[in-house]
């Protein structure tokens, strides 16, 4: 991507806009191999599902960190404001920084946010100086919300996490974006193929975040790669405007100076 487009989150510049996970590879050599394909430059980890004492080039955390990338932390598995406030400070003091990915679950079926605990707990992580990235549901007065309160990026779902659904809501998500043109948006969650990906980034979006869609392909690593191309061609599109959609054809050649036959 041209340098005057970079992406610009949480005091990160970044060339990329496909944030990637860690989580649900089949192997640790194939999640450094896909994110290493993806070109992604913020990479998430789950706070509650890795060893934060054990920092060795064994380790998970150690790998991550060998990673010329950026860690971003997330507070996945928590259901309170409380437990993410919790795992969010553990994570700052763990990983010296500040960032943070906020997610509090609503429930084990559908892995929906709980709305109430999630602005709780962004307005807690804020005012204790966290640059908070919030994941929500697809509702332009949530995001709002989130937004108003001084989250550095809102980030609302496509479908629920990992069901590879797609863009179920493209109407609300555009709304959000008219709502919000001024602070970061990444699409999270949902994202099943690189078509999504790059619908998602159609819609004006700053950036994708996605796992499911990589770690659990048939093929990994190739899907990576054709996520990373994804995201870059919607953002291109998205920079050089569509064409208005009408409800009738319109001849692409103009109809003037036309041979016109003679009759006989």
């Amino acid at each position: 991507m041209e340098q005057e487009d970079q992406f610009e989150v949480g005091g990160l510049r970044l060339r990329s806009r496909l944030l990637i996970g860690s989580s649900g590879y089949p192997s640790p050599q194939v999640m450094m191999e896909a994110v290493e394909a993806s070109g992604s430059e913020l990479l998430t980890v789950a706070i509650r599902r890795v060893n934060l004492g054990d920092t060795s080039g064994e380790s998970l955390l150690g790998m991550l960190r060998s990673l010329p990338i950026h860690l971003l932390p997330n507070t996945a598995g928590c259901y309170t404001a409380r437990e993410a406030v919790l795992v969010a400070e553990l994570a700052r003091e763990a990983l010296e920084t500040n960032l943070i990915k906020l997610e509090v679950i609503g429930d084990d079926e559908t892995l929906m946010p709980d709305v109430e605990q999630l602005l709780q707990a962004a307005r807690t992580l804020i005012d204790s100086g966290f640059t908070v990235m919030a994941y929500s549901n697809d509702d332009p007065v949530t995001c709002r919300k989130l937004a108003d309160m001084g989250c550095a990026a809102v980030m609302p779902l496509a479908s629920p996490i990992g069901s590879g659904m797609g863009l179920t809501n493209p109407f609300n998500l555009a709304l959000i974006r008219e709502f919000l043109p001024d602070i970061p948006l990444l699409v999270d969650a949902g994202i099943g193929t690189a078509s999504d990906a790059a619908h998602a980034m159609e819609l004006g979006y700053d950036g994708i975040l996605l796992n499911t869609a990589v770690s659990q392909a048939k093929h990994p690593v190739q899907m990576a790669t054709a996520m990373r191309f994804a995201v870059e061609a919607g953002r291109l599109a998205w920079r050089a405007g569509r064409i208005p959609r009408r409800g009738y054809a319109q001849a692409s050649s103009p109809l003037e100076g036309r041979i016109e036959a003679t009759p006989t």
